[in-house]
C-alpha cells in the first residue's frame, strides 16, 4: 500500500484517517470494501502529489481540476488497470471529498466534469439444475474423512440451496441455525433471515454429528481439521476437484453455486423481489442481472431446438 506519510501533509492525512473512520463506524462497510477504498484513495494522492510537486495539502485539494483526475485516469490505464477498478477509485476520491465537504472544510467541483468509466457487463454464470446436484452429491466421494466430507457437502449445499456468499456459510454459528429459518450476516454486517429447506439443514446437521469439534453456540460453525475457523481457500479447492470429476466448466466456483440458486429460482417464476431479499442485496437492480440470464438461457435453447435456428 502507499505510505500516504509522504504524500501528504499532516492535516489531510488525518482528514483521511476520520474519513476512514466514518466508512467503518458509520456506513459499516466490510473490511475489504474498505481497504480498498483506502488503497485506491491513497494511491491518487500519491499521484497528486508527484502532479503538483510537493505533499497533498488542503489547498492542493481546493485547487483539484478536473484535469488533475483525468491525468492520474491516463496514468492508471497506462498501468493496465481496467474500468471497473478505475470507477471504484473515483467513488473512493468522490466519497472523500463529499465527507471533507459535509465537515465544511472545502468544496470541489473537479468530479462534475468527470465521466466514470463505462463497464462492461458481465452476467453470472450458473451451472445448470443437474450439474449443481451433481456438485452437492460427489462431494463426499472425494473425502476419506467422514466429517470433512459431511463439512464440505454442507457449506456448498448452503451456497446453492440458499444463496449464500461463501463469507456468509463459514460465517454462521450454531445459534444462526436455532430459529425457522437461518440467520444470515452479510455485507455490511447487514443481517437477513433466510429459509432453509429441509435437505439444507439436515446437510449441517450431519455435519454437526460428525465434527469433532464443539465451537461456542456465536462462534464459526464450519472448522477445519485442527479445530479453527474454516479457510474458504478449502472449500474452493474442494470445488475445484469437483471440476475435474465432473467435467464443470472453469466458471463452476463456489460463487457460481449461489448465481444458480438465483438463477434456478427465476426460472422457475420465483418473485424478484423475493429473491433480492434471499440474496441480500440492497438494490434490487443488482438482482435484475439474473433476468439477463435466464433470457440467455432460453434463447439459447431456442438456437439449439427451433430447426431455423
Amino acid at each position: 500500500m502507499v505510505d500516504r506519510a509522504f504524500a501528504t501533509d499532516s492535516t489531510v492525512s488525518a482528514l483521511v484517517s476520520g474519513w476512514l473512520t466514518e466508512l467503518e463506524s458509520v456506513r459499516r462497510l466490510a473490511t475489504k470494501t474498505l481497504e480498498s477504498y483506502q488503497r485506491d484513495l491513497d494511491q491518487f494522492l500519491s499521484f497528486l502529489a508527484g502532479h503538483s510537486g510537493g505533499a497533498v495539502s488542503l489547498d492542493t485539494l481546493r485547487q483539484l481540476r478536473g484535469a488533475d483526475i483525468r491525468a492520474f485516469m491516463a496514468v492508471r490505464r497506462g498501468d493496465g488497470i481496467g474500468s471497473r477498478s478505475l470507477a471504484r477509485a473515483l467513488s473512493a476520491l468522490r466519497s472523500f471529498l463529499g465527507h471533507l465537504e459535509r465537515k465544511g472544510i472545502l468544496s470541489s467541483e473537479a468530479l462534475n466534469v468527470i465521466r466514470t468509466p463505462k463497464l462492461p457487463r458481465s452476467l453470472p454464470k450458473a451451472l445448470t439444475v443437474p450439474e449443481a446436484r451433481a456438485t452437492i452429491a460427489t462431494t463426499e466421494e472425494l473425502e476419506d474423512r467422514p466429517w470433512v466430507a459431511a463439512r464440505d457437502t454442507a457449506v456448498l449445499a448452503l451456497c446453492y440451496g440458499a444463496g449464500l456468499r461463501i463469507s456468509e456459510a463459514l460465517a454462521i454459528t450454531r445459534s444462526d441455525l436455532e430459529a425457522a429459518s437461518l440467520r444470515v450476516t452479510g455485507k455490511g454486517g447487514k443481517v437477513r433471515l433466510v429459509p432453509l429447506l429441509g435437505a439444507v439443514r439436515q446437510a449441517v446437521e450431519h455435519y454437526i454429528e460428525l465434527c469433532p469439534f464443539t465451537p461456542e453456540p456465536d462462534a464459526p460453525l464450519f472448522r477445519g481439521v485442527k479445530g479453527g475457523v474454516l479457510s474458504p481457500r478449502l472449500i474452493q479447492m474442494r470445488v475445484a476437484q469437483l471440476r475435474g470429476a465432473l467435467s464443470l466448466p472453469p466458471s463452476a466456483t463456489p460463487h457460481a453455486l449461489r448465481h444458480s440458486f438465483a438463477t434456478h429460482l427465476l426460472s422457475r417464476g420465483g418473485d424478484l423481489r423475493a429473491i433480492q431479499e434471499l440474496l441480500g442485496h440492497a438494490s434490487l437492480s443488482t438482482t435484475q442481472i439474473y433476468t439477463a440470464v435466464d433470457t440467455d438461457r432460453l434463447l439459447d435453447a431456442y438456437r439449439r431446438a427451433h430447426p431455423r435456428g
